[in-house]
């Protein structure tokens, strides 16, 4: 109905409010009306609970989650007028009858918009994370707590909404500058323990983003756990059916941890070399991890082997020929990567690039790297939650995202894992802005 927040739940409120006190005070003005007018009400009340405004947004999540914050305020301010209500009833009616009737009905109308409310954000709304939604969980039924927990919530969803909205409207800004539209295709190679699935893109919603702004993306498309090695004979098969299917010279990688290791080998000693133009490492551990080496070699082998076997099993069941967990937990150790980098230099005629990045207060971050950064700290220091800046430093250009805000940006948050939109770091646009330099680059 409106856009502006205010606007639209003050007009909700009154909406909601008034249909709610017109069934309240149905007894005492005859059977028919009560019957003509309860129906009628009822028929409204559903009505604007399904559908709380008519705004449009970028997309149905949401849209759905921004009604639930709507719904949410209005359940908080509609208490104040009810309650003044409630007790202007009992002036004229005192404990009668009347009185029971207005409280059970706006009892029953509060918990029906506040659950309305509730479920659409829980269902919908990324950026309140596990944390808020088992803090709603936990301290929902204490006084006063749990309205200041609605009020961060809805302000989180309200941040988030608005967030997507000025992405949109800058994406059609400058939708004619195509700025993401470089000489070659972008491949983009995940990292271990993971899969490019079709319906849970790995990426988030970074390739999306990349495409709205001109680039041509594809996947890696390998499998979750495998040795480097392996690893990289599919990245290069997929690397040559993007180049058949699209009639380019070369690609352009995108490669996130472990991902960036799998293409250097496949790039210096399968000879991927002659379709690469250039690779961007994200947070790849070039120079392995002291953590991983301690773990492989301290853990008791029925212990690695137990965890390997379910996960190897797991993976199976998701479409993996023939994981090797053990097999790709040894290529992250530091003392494989130094064998490996001795062995494996970059090819001339490519431009290699990296990037890196650290948690600040491991408290504020995703589980589990909100735990592993403080054991990975004791062996690697400074890290995302896995790998430590200084060992994912290669190629010409280094970047290290220096985010000041508690949270820093972990290993999964270059990824866009959570999905959710942050004030410190647009992780979209960090990738737009790397995309966009290989463009200019004539790449």
């Amino acid at each position: 109905m409106f856009r502006n927040n205010f606007l639209r739940v003050i007009l909700l409120t009154i909406v909601l409010t008034g249909i709610e006190t017109i069934n309240a005070t149905l007894i005492g003005n005859g059977l028919l009306y009560g019957i003509i007018v309860g129906i009628l009400g009822m028929l409204a009340f559903v009505i604007v609970n399904i559908f709380p405004s008519f705004v449009r947004r970028v997309n149905l999540q949401y849209r759905v989650s921004s009604d639930g914050a709507d719904l949410l305020t209005a359940f908080a301010i509609g208490i104040i007028p009810q309650a003044g209500i409630m007790v202007y009833i009992w002036t004229q009616n005192q404990w009668g009858f009347q009185f029971w009737w207005a409280l059970i009905i706006y009892i029953a109308s509060d918990f029906i918009v506040f659950w309305n409310g509730i479920i659409r954000v829980y269902l919908t709304s990324p950026i309140i994370g596990l944390k808020w939604r088992i803090i709603g969980l936990l301290f929902g039924i204490v006084p006063i707590v749990n309205l200041l927990i609605l009020r961060k919530i809805i302000r989180l969803i309200r941040y988030d909404v608005r967030a997507e909205e000025d992405r949109e409207k800058r994406n059609n800004d400058r939708k004619a500058q195509q700025l993401c539209k470089t000489k070659y295709p972008i491949v983009m190679v995940h990292g271990v323990f993971f899969r490019d699935l079709k319906h849970l893109n790995y990426w988030g919603r970074i390739p999306a983003q990349l495409q709205i702004n001109g680039a041509e993306i594809y996947y890696g498309n390998q499998q979750s756990a495998l040795t480097v090695e392996d690893s990289a004979k599919e990245v290069f098969a997929e690397v040559e059916k993007v180049i058949k299917q699209t009639g380019a010279e070369k690609v352009n990688i995108i490669a996130h941890s472990k991902g960036g290791l799998d293409s250097r080998y496949a790039i210096t000693h399968l000879g991927m070399d002659k379709y690469v133009a250039s690779l961007t490492t994200i947070n790849t551990p070039h120079r392995g991890c002291e953590f991983a080496d301690w773990m492989l070699t301290k853990a008791p082998d029925k212990v690695k082997n137990k965890l390997a076997d379910t996960y190897n099993s797991m993976f199976r069941t998701l479409g993996d020929n023939s994981p090797d967990f053990i097999g790709a937990v040894s290529c992250l150790t530091a003392s494989y990567c130094k064998s490996f980098n001795e062995k494996t230099p970059n090819r001339p005629g490519i431009y290699y690039q990296s990037t890196a990045s650290k948690i600040n207060r491991p408290v504020r971050n995703v589980f589990p790297l909100c735990f592993t950064n403080r054991f990975v700290k004791h062996f690697d220091g400074d890290n995302d939650g896995l790998v430590s800046p200084q060992s994912a430093v290669w190629g010409y250009n280094f970047r290290q995202l220096k985010i000041k805000s508690p949270e820093g940006v972990s290993h999964a948050d270059t990824i866009d894992l959570t999905r959710h939109n942050r004030k410190d770091f647009d992780v979209c646009e960090f990738y737009i802005s790397l995309v966009s330099e290989l463009k200019n680059m004539g790449l």
